[in-house]
């Protein structure tokens, strides 16, 4: 049985992601021919992650789990490492002593318990005392609440949990009142800073990025602009002999990296060196996301009929976040790129085959289900080669940002 899986990052107080919500279909129809739905769905989910590991989707980060009252008291969680997993409540849970006497069992065994969109309520006293996380949904709850949850159970050694932070003033709202943990895409959106200079080191990459998206590319102009930024010169060498390529003897120049390299690679590499470069004094997880995007882009190419489109779809997926990296708007960036008008139209909304990909991206990796399966079915994707094909983007990410 096929198992979709999509994860959405936790960070913490310095803006570094220390976990993954991971968030699961069970296939194309979400339909179990089972007279449980509760232990198909586990089946499912445990077959899929054990097969997968937990660990190459979360980079060797915690994954917090949503489980229902059936799986928890059946003890499924306890297939799950511990070291990698969080059990998250869900809160339509009906609670009862079973419920309880399981997280307790749980907490005794060395799991984390999570309890997803809390409101408080007495009864469920008894859960508040054995969580580790608490979760607060910021559309949820607004005001001075935020802050009253936060003082209220922050101030008892757990975890408070600001969800669903759509903005950087959000974000620094929930740091204000003390909030210790932040999902949501904040970290995605750009912060325009009117008159907001763009720092040297940053236009030096952007140049190159420039050069690089010309439709003829001037391999030795490219070379003088690599010598001129020693950070790129060195992470290119680092990368052409690293066991990505395998090549048997070292390579020590960039004028041998960029004939071994071609045109094609060329651009590839150079671009993620430099969007690399450009996100440095951002979370991370923006540069991560924008290799997972690039790479599930590339690999989605000849499934869709587009096999010699895929070097635009990787840059497609690569500077779909360049916005937020470089805090300025996607139209005045794309405006110095000299790029394909099909990566231009998409990422600034313009209907496409190109958009059609980008949606299909955005919605799997957020768990927008229904979304995505649309933009499949206008792309004619086989939903079933999906799962793989981001599994595979996800470990290739991991693999670059380890290397970078």
């Amino acid at each position: 049985m096929q198992v979709f899986v999509a994860r959405q990052p936790i960070f913490d107080r310095q803006q570094k992601v220390h976990a993954y919500e991971l968030l699961f279909r069970s296939g194309i129809d979400n339909y179990f021919d089972h007279f449980d739905e509760d232990q198909a769905s586990s089946k499912v989910m445990i077959d899929g992650f054990l097969s997968i590991g937990i660990e190459k989707l979360t980079g060797g980060k915690k994954a917090f789990i949503n489980f229902t009252r059936d799986l928890l008291i059946n003890e499924y969680a306890t297939l799950f490492p511990k070291q990698f997993t969080v059990i998250e409540l869900l809160e339509n849970m009906e609670l009862d002593e079973k419920v309880i006497a399981a997280c307790r069992k749980l907490k005794k065994l060395g799991y984390l318990l999570a309890l997803d969109d809390f409101i408080h309520e007495e009864k469920l006293d008894p859960l508040v005392a054995l969580a580790d996380i608490i979760k607060i949904d910021f559309l949820q709850i607004k005001g001075d609440q935020r802050r009253a949850c936060a003082q209220k159970f922050g101030s008892q050694g757990t975890r408070i949990l600001a969800k669903k932070v759509e903005t950087a003033e959000e974000f620094n709202q929930a740091m204000e009142m003390g909030y210790t943990d932040f999902q949501g895409y904040f970290f995605s959106k750009p912060v325009i800073i009117s008159g907001k200079a763009i720092p040297g080191f940053k236009l030096n990459y952007l140049r190159i990025l420039q050069e690089i998206s010309h439709l003829e590319l001037d391999m030795r102009r490219i070379e003088a602009i690599i010598k001129q930024e020693v950070s790129i010169s060195y992470k290119l060498l680092k990368y052409i002999n690293s066991a990505l390529f395998g090549f048997r003897r070292r390579i020590e120049s960039i004028g041998q990296v960029l004939a071994l390299l071609g045109e094609t690679n060329v651009r590839k590499w150079v671009s993620l060196i430099a969007l690399a470069g450009m996100g440095e004094d951002k979370p991370m997880e923006l540069v991560i996301n924008s290799l997972v995007r690039a790479r599930f882009c590339e690999l989605a190419a000849p499934k869709i009929g587009l096999r010699d489109r895929s070097q635009d779809l990787f840059l497609l997926g690569m500077f779909s976040m360049i916005d937020a990296i470089i805090d300025r708007p996607m139209p005045e960036i794309l405006a110095e790129l000299p790029i394909s008008a099909d990566i231009k139209g998409a990422l600034l909304g313009g209907s496409s085959r190109f958009r059609d990909v980008h949606e299909a991206m955005f919605a799997y990796e957020r768990g927008n289900w229904e979304t995505f399966s649309e933009s499949a079915s206008k792309l004619r994707l086989d939903e079933t080669a999906v799962p793989a094909l981001y599994q595979e983007s996800v470990e290739w990410a991991n693999q670059i940002f380890e290397l970078a």
